[in-house]
């Protein structure tokens, strides 16, 4: 059977984070796979993998909303980026019936308006939840004023009075806007006929949301990495934290926790709250963002890696980038990332949100024979069921064979 024609649809044409990481890299692999790939963003320059591996790439080389330098003309994209619907539109008119739509991120850049013209084009959709702008006005039912999970329900009298944004109140009422628009103008959940989901903590924290109508389907996202073998030396290092440097990740957490067990908290990243975790924290090393392979260099060398996250957490790609280097993971109980480590064999859990269980199971982790278990343990559970590029495909086009074979 031909593969069908692909277009892939997220905010960014480069690596901003795991969303457009993720769709980049599909993209790649699904056109390998010898599937026609038409990558369309709002936001660039674009790859460059991505036309040096002949895909078609229709970037609008606009602002993302934080990005742009007028606020009102932010305001008014991220609500209805008209501009981005017709461009969608020209895109797809042309394309032939056996062609998937499948779109990874909207709420940066393009907006609720490209449901408008997938809709038009009567092309089966897919959407990947990286997130939860679909039914969660902040994008990730959490309350960043209060650093926790937030049980309201969203667009409830008590959504649109609660101040969860991590900016301020006014954002927070724009966001909420913006849910209206999508769920009563565009209709943006209908347009999709398949949810693509990469955990079953997303399952379970949106079962209430879900279109009824859609197909539910779990792809694992894909992990870059090689078989580097067992660590020789497993319990050298430090305890490492990877990714950006926000309060709901958890950072400052982790620096407490460190404080407690006595240890050096070791940070690669960098984000908003850089400044206040060093002035709180000073014995923080920081040693801020570094190149994919200088990151993997690191969660090889480190003790252990820590992912300390408060809020619901996907499917973290760092979690299983450290277990396959053979670094045991400590994860926070409440986020997805303790789906892929096993409590006492591949890694430990803690109690989210609390630094003494936290700083407990550091000092566990200051046994070196524990250490060595774990990191062996980590490996070996990793490299029976790697998280593959090929394997991400492989599912992915499964997907897609159910979507084409219902529209048949």
């Amino acid at each position: 059977m031909p593969l069908p024609t692909v277009v892939i649809c997220v905010d960014h044409a480069f690596v901003s984070g795991g969303q457009s990481k993720v769709a980049i890299e599909s993209a790649l692999g699904l056109r390998a796979a010898g599937a026609r790939v038409i990558f369309f963003a709002a936001c660039g320059p674009a790859d460059p993998r991505l036309q040096a591996a002949g895909i078609e790439t229709r970037c609008l080389d606009q602002y993302d909303i934080l990005g742009n330098p007028s606020r009102l003309a932010a305001a008014r994209q991220g609500v209805w980026n008209a501009e981005a619907a017709r461009a969608l539109a020209e895109v797809l008119a042309p394309l032939p019936r056996e062609t998937i739509v499948h779109v990874h991120g909207w709420a940066k850049a393009l907006s609720p308006s490209i449901a408008q013209p997938i809709r038009a084009s009567g092309l089966p959709a897919a959407y990947t939840m990286h997130e939860y702008f679909l039914h969660c006005p902040n994008g990730g039912f959490y309350n960043y004023q209060e650093n926790a999970v937030c049980r309201l329900a969203p667009m409830s009298a008590a959504c649109w009075a609660t101040n969860c944004d991590s900016r301020n109140y006014p954002f927070k009422l724009w966001r909420n806007a913006r849910m209206l628009v999508a769920q009563h103008v565009a209709h943006l959940a209908d347009a999709f006929s398949d949810i693509l989901l990469i955990s079953q903590l997303q399952e379970e924290a949106l079962a209430p949301y879900l279109p009824r109508a859609a197909a539910i389907h779990r792809v694992t996202n894909p992990v870059e990495a090689e078989p580097l073998g067992r660590k020789e030396n497993p319990a050298s290092g430090d305890f490492l934290f990877v990714g950006r440097l926000s309060a709901e990740k958890g950072a400052f957490l982790f620096a407490e926790a460190a404080e407690r067990a006595g240890v050096t908290p070791v940070i690669v990243g960098d984000g908003h709250i850089a400044g206040e975790l060093r002035a709180r924290f000073p014995q923080v090393r920081m040693l801020g963002w570094k190149a994919p392979q200088e990151v993997r260099t690191a969660m090889r060398n480190a003790r252990a890696l820590v992912f300390p996250s408060l809020w619901y957490e996907g499917q973290p790609l760092t979690v299983l980038e450290a277990k396959a280097m053979g670094t045991p993971v400590i994860v926070s109980d409440a986020c997805a990332g303790r789906e892929a480590v096993e409590d006492g064999v591949t890694g430990l859990w803690f109690e989210s949100g609390d630094a003494a269980s936290l700083a407990d199971a550091m000092t566990r982790l200051k046994d070196d024979a524990l250490v060595a278990r774990l990191s062996a343990q980590a490996y070996d559970a990793y490299w029976r069921a790697p998280a593959t590029l090929d394997r991400h495909i492989e599912e992915t086009l499964k997907v897609y064979d159910r979507m084409l074979s219902r529209k048949g």
